[in-house]
This record gives C-alpha cells, sequence and structure tokens, in this order.
C-alpha cells in the first residue's frame, strides 16, 4: 500500500536555484512548497507541517541559522541547510541550531535528493535513536537515550550529527572507521559522499572537548578512537 506522500518544504530566494531543487525532489516523489524568505518560511511551517525543510543559510530578512533556531523550539523537523561558501559550513555546524546536514553550492542535485531520502529515512521513530546506553572513555561520558555528553561531569552541547559521530567512534573502539563508512553509519549515505562533511564534524568534536577527545586521525584512511589515557586508575 502507497504511503502519504511526504511534503519538503524549499526556503530559497534565488527562484532558479528553488525551481531545479524542487524539480528534482517532485520527481523523486515529494510533494514540494517553496518560500523566498524567512518570515514565510516560519509561517509556512505551522500551516503545511512539512517532513523536511531545504533551507538556504543566506536570506534577505531572516539569515537561515536565525530561522532553524526559531524552529528548534518548538518544532523537531529535520532540515538541510544550503550555503554558498565552505566558510559558513563551520558557521552552520559550530553553532547549535540543529540543522541535520549541509550541502555547498553548487551541489549535485542527486546528491540532494540522496541525503533528503536519508534524513527521512533516520527521522523514522524507531530508527531515530540507538537503544539507551552509556559509554564512558577516561573523562568523556555519553549517554545514547538521553543524548547527553559530559566531560569531568560537565555537559557538553553537540550538534545532532557531532553527537552520532562520536557515539559511532566511541562504539566501535578498537576498530578504524573510513570516511565512507562514517557517512554510511552516521549520515546514512549508501554511495561516495563528500567526505568533507566528516572532517568537519571530527574538528568541532574535538574543539568542544578538548583535551577529552578521543578521536586519533589515521592518515589515509579515516579515524578511530585512542585508548582512554586514565584507563589505569579510572573507576
Amino acid at each position: 500500500m502507497a504511503g502519504k506522500t511526504q511534503t519538503i518544504l524549499v526556503v530559497e530566494d534565488e527562484a532558479s536555484i528553488a525551481s531545479f531543487v524542487s524539480l528534482y525532489l517532485k520527481n523523486a516523489g515529494y510533494s514540494v512548497r517553496t518560500s523566498s524568505t524567512g518570515g514565510e518560511a516560519l509561517k509556512q511551517v505551522i500551516a503545511d507541517q512539512p517532513a523536511l525543510i531545504v533551507l538556504d543559510l543566506n536570506l534577505p530578512d531572516i539569515d537561515g541559522i536565525e530561522v532553524c533556531r526559531r524552529l528548534r523550539k518548538n518544532a523537531d523537523v529535520p532540515i538541510m541547510m544550503l550555503t554558498a561558501r565552505d566558510e559558513d559550513v563551520d558557521k552552520i555546524i559550530g553553532l547549535e541550531v540543529g540543522a541535520d546536514d549541509y550541502l555547498t553550492k553548487p551541489f549535485n542535485p542527486r546528491e540532494l535528493v540522496a541525503r533528503v531520502k536519508s534524513i527521512l529515512r533516520r527521522a523514522v521513530p524507531e530508527r531515530r535513536e540507538p537503544q539507551e546506553r552509556q559509554l564512558k572513555h577516561g573523562q568523556l561520558e555519553i549517554d545514547a537515550g538521553r543524548r547527553e555528553v559530559h566531560v569531568d561531569g560537565k555537559d557538553v552541547q553537540l550538534a545532532p550529527k557531532e553527537f552520532d559521530l562520536l557515539w559511532e567512534l566511541l562504539d566501535h573502539r578498537g576498530l578504524v572507521l573510513t570516511r565512507d563508512q562514517l557517512l554510511e553509519r552516521v549520515w546514512g549515505y549508501t554511495f561516495a559522499g563528500d567526505t568533507r562533511t566528516v572532517d568537519v564534524d571530527v574538528r568541532q568534536l574535538r574543539r568542544k572537548l578538548g583535551d577529552a577527545s578521543p578521536i586519533v586521525t589515521v592518515w589515509g584512511v579515516g579515524y578511530k578512537v585512542a585508548p582512554a589515557r586514565d584507563a589505569a586508575v579510572s573507576a
């Protein structure tokens, strides 16, 4: 039995890009609504209750980060952000606005559709969370059920994908995971995606966790978790 068609809201002030994105999403079987301003988008989210939002960072009234921040106060709709410059990627991921993914323009429309499908697949409640488990590694404690991370008992705020990436690496301690494996396990991509996504999130994790970061680069391969330095003395 066919399910209900999912609606995607495309928030983009450049008409050519909005039309281009909408065409590919419609061809993939989605219903599409568009908005050219942040203010209009906030109203449309209430009216249309979309399954996902494709949100441009640079809008004429309210920027995408502020739109995302406002949405996250009372909605958990998945959000994919679009940015025109590589330099903005750190800004998107570094700020705790709750975006689920991002793409840098110009982008391959097939990749956008693949990422949208991946986000929506992972948004299904029974697939969304790892089972309620906790992991401890040196000063670092991570609670999958509560989605909380603590360093020496102090809360560390992570973006959604940063949390998932840290969990995946800790849950596979002793193994080296390639960038493509991490893209598939954390982002759900089943094709060779943009591995810069992994590198940026690793960089943000290292910055936020400081000396407690257990992530080690295996040059030419990927990443792994180093042994806890205080393993011999930790309780």
